[in-house]
């Protein structure tokens, strides 16, 4: 038998042939058997479909003009939640079967890796239907799926994806549900989630009965302003009406959150266009299968203030399960509410991981006033997913989570014999990358933030867990060259208790950042100068980095060739929570006196003021720096928006939104020399506008401005003298879209290609995809002698 890759000299008998197929990719969990046995039947073939643990494999008989357009068929119009990355066909002699059957799943004796695990998938239309028409027999069912919507990660234990490999393996199906379970003309065929009031998982209710069902309690309750914690798809939430500002208040002080913004749920999308501005782009992707958070303008008093507090915008996701639908409908019932919008935030503690085991609701005591919850379990679990779109209409990933994760990006043309890679990422908005010799990197969901001992236990799990379903047990390591953070200590220990491990590779932060990028553009190996800005990295100088150009052709190296000029955080972490220490540092570098007039004079008080000025004149304590993210949040002490910091990035936001609402501005600018950006010119001219009168939001929007110029000049300089035509923009201050815009367009007017963030985020939350394709590219490129320990990337600073 000859293999090949088209159809066109198939084995026969008189004009019978027999085909055998093999698909890899995201194959299974998204209806691809009974989709091919609908496919064969139409056709009238033969044959066989079935899983292995590694790909979908198939086999039809029948009239070869016939078996040809099944197999064009796959290849051109799979399922709608499938991705095939490969199609292997070769002949097969005919058998003289005739009938077409759905297989049990069989293990691959040969498997070195396994099929993709497919993300979980928002509620589809079919099953909204039947969930509301009241002639259905799921007629109002909470667990109604099908083979094109429902759980997957979160309930998958292992592969082949079978019923008896999920958590539904404790609901044995009723006569009616495997009736349709067996039969290739229903939506369920071999749907592996399927369910029916009679045979499913059931809702229960903990807190005061104000209602005939958990549902109909759970709604009266939010109606009476409580907080209810609610276990979804991949965890609980906390959910309140966002309408209340009472009641968001208290959820506030119970989460100890002041003023990061809570995500909010609406019923639908008419729904979500009462309470924001909805552009047609962002309307998609709020109704598409990933049902992900998106950041929309928010329509001025449509929900309490303390949703989002300083902001323009809020981030709206609409429902996307079963139980969510029905709460709404719920709501609707007393009174209409079900049209109003829902805090819905994750039930954890700020930086934790969410609460998903019932066990573990101990998390919540204190938090949440009753809990409506299932009793089918949750594997994995998996935070939503956030993301901003464009003006352009494409989206820009902030929180690669449910819906996406863990779905792999390509890292590389794939090398037999190189050793898995984990990479662990960083310490804020964790993730992880498990890559492998095919050159795919599969990330996980977002964790949360790695200073919590339970994030590092959550961490662990998700290691394991992935490691396991991906049949890719990690032997070297990639970890941020950052040596205080927890994502490097666990690697350390991880090497330390697990044989197998025989490598840390230690990649430098905003390396890291900008090799993600190529990766997700498959241009590894494409040279880039590389703009990469964010609040905290460290560089090979031993000194915080964070505004910085980089210049690179060989992935695995990298030169600088460009920075923000240095400046100090008084007292390190310190400055970071309370920027007017960095404004005043920068303010003495700029050669003015720190006036009683400016606002971080004044946020420090007298008494703050004799210490920093000591604190600055001796150095004591002053951690030089050249971070980008810092800036901006020294401008926002500046001009008074933001004194004291509670959330990551949250000065640099305020900053931002403020800016929006700029009618015009003044020129200020940076001194730019040799790739030097030097804010000295940029501080005095914005000291000069306060005290002129000038308004803070044009002042805002001039220090943007100032931004972006620099930048692209800067870069531009850089990308010509290293003849480079192309130029990247990564790193956590490019989640704000004002700057994002403005450089990319300054750049692309001068001819420049521009590489922006559109698979994983350009904040840390891409850090190890990056990390995991250095490390991978390195594998690949090492002669056949050995190197013995670590490998650090970058070069000496200059």
């Amino acid at each position: 038998m000859s293999a090949r890759a088209e159809i066109g000299g198939a084995a026969r008998t008189g004009d019978i042939v027999r085909l055998r197929l093999r698909a890899t990719g995201l194959v299974q969990g998204v209806g691809f058997r009974p989709a091919v046995a609908r496919l064969a039947a139409e056709h009238g073939l033969a044959g066989f479909v079935l899983n292995d643990s590694r790909a979908l494999r198939c086999e039809f008989e029948g009239p070869q003009a016939q078996v040809e357009a099944v197999v064009a068929a796959i290849r051109t119009a799979p399922p709608p939640l499938a991705r095939i990355d490969s199609v292997h066909v070769e002949d097969a002699d005919p058998l003289g079967d005739t009938q077409f059957r759905i297989l049990a799943s069989a293990a691959d004796p040969g498997a070195t890796g396994r099929t993709l695990v497919p993300p979980d998938i928002a509620t589809c239309a079919d099953c909204l239907r039947e969930l509301f028409d009241p002639t259905d027999r799921r007629h109002l069912h909470p667990f109604i799926t099908c083979t094109n919507c429902g759980p997957r990660y979160t309930v998958i234990s292992d592969l082949p994806y079978d019923r008896p490999a999920t958590t539904m393996a404790g609901f044995p199906m009723c006569a009616a549900c495997a009736g349709e379970y067996r039969d290739p003309a229903d939506r369920r065929y071999h749907a592996q989630t399927i369910a029916c009031p009679d045979c499913g998982p059931r809702l229960s209710w903990r807190g005061p009965d104000r209602g005939e069902s958990p549902l109909a309690s759970a709604a009266a309750a939010l109606r009476d302003g409580l907080i209810v914690a609610i276990k979804g798809i991949g965890g609980y939430h906390l959910a309140c009406r966002a309408d209340d500002d009472a009641v968001v208040a208290l959820l506030r002080r119970r989460k100890n959150r002041p003023a990061k913004p809570f995500a909010l749920m609406t019923a639908d999308l008419a729904a979500t266009r009462s309470i924001a501005d909805v552009p047609d782009a962002a309307a998609r992707s709020l109704a598409s299968p990933s049902a992900p958070i998106v950041l929309l303008p928010a329509r001025p008093g449509a929900v309490s203030a303390q949703v989002a507090p300083g902001l323009g915008e809020i981030g709206v996701m609409l429902a996307y399960s079963p139980i969510h639908h029905l709460l709404f409908r719920a709501l609707d019932e007393l009174g209409g509410l079900g049209r109003r919008p829902l805090v819905m935030t994750s039930a954890n503690q700020g930086g934790s991981p969410i609460v998903f085991r019932d066990g573990d609701l101990d998390w919540i005591d204190g938090l949440a006033d009753a809990v409506l919850t299932h009793d089918r379990p949750i594997h994995v679990p998996c935070e939503d997913s956030v993301i901003a779109v464009d003006d352009d209409g494409i989206e820009l990933p902030l929180r690669r989570s449910r819906g996406y994760a863990p779905l792999p990006v390509a890292v590389g043309p794939g090398a037999s014999g190189i050793p898995s890679v984990l990479a662990t990422g960083g310490d804020i908005k964790t993730t992880f990358a498990l890559a492998g010799p095919d050159g795919r990197a599969h990330l996980s969901s977002h964790l949360g933030d790695m200073a919590d001992p339970r994030t590092q236990q959550a961490f662990t799990a998700a290691v394991d867990h992935l490691a396991f379903m991906t049949g890719s047990r990690p032997a070297v390591l990639a970890t941020d060259m950052h040596p205080g953070y927890a994502t490097t200590r666990w690697a350390k220990l991880r090497a330390d208790r697990d044989g197998s491990v025989s490598e840390i590779i230690a990649v430098q932060h905003h390396h890291a950042h900008a090799v993600s990028l190529l990766a997700e553009h498959g241009r590894l190996g494409d040279p880039i100068v590389a703009v990469t800005y964010d609040g905290t990295g460290y560089g090979p100088d031993g000194t915080i980095w964070g505004g910085e150009l980089l210049a690179i052709g060989d992935p695995t190296r990298f030169t600088r060739v460009g920075h923000l000029a240095p400046f100090s955080l008084p007292g390190g972490d310190g400055a970071v929570r309370q920027p007017a220490r960095i404004a005043l540092d920068l303010i003495a570098r700029a050669g003015l006196p720190a006036g009683e007039d400016l606002p971080p004079v004044a946020a420090l008080g007298a008494a703050g003021m004799h210490i920093l000025t000591q604190q600055l004149r001796r150095g004591v304590g002053c951690v030089p720096t050249t971070s980008m993210g810092r800036l901006f949040d020294a401008v926002s002490s500046l001009l008074g928006v933001c004194q004291q910091v509670s959330y990551e990035g949250q000065a640099a936001i305020e900053l931002e939104h403020l800016a929006r609402r700029a009618r015009d501005w003044p020129t200020i600018d940076f001194d730019v020399r040799d790739g030097v950006l030097d804010p000295a010119p940029v501080i005095v001219a914005l000291v000069d506008g306060l005290r002129g009168g000038v308004g803070t939001a044009e002042l805002a929007a001039a220090f943007h401005k100032a931004v972006v110029r620099a930048t692209v000049r800067a870069a531009a300089e850089a990308a010509a003298a290293a003849h480079i035509p192309t130029v990247g923009l990564s790193g956590g201050v490019f989640a704000n879209r004002r700057l994002l815009a403005g450089i990319a367009v300054g750049l692309r007017a001068g001819g420049l290609e521009v590489l922006t963030h559109r698979v994983v985020p350009c904040n840390d939350g891409g850090l190890a995809l990056g990390q995991a394709a250095v490390a991978t590219v390195t594998l690949s490129g090492r002669s056949t002698s050995e190197r013995s320990g670590p490998c650090a990337s970058g070069s000496p600073a200059r």
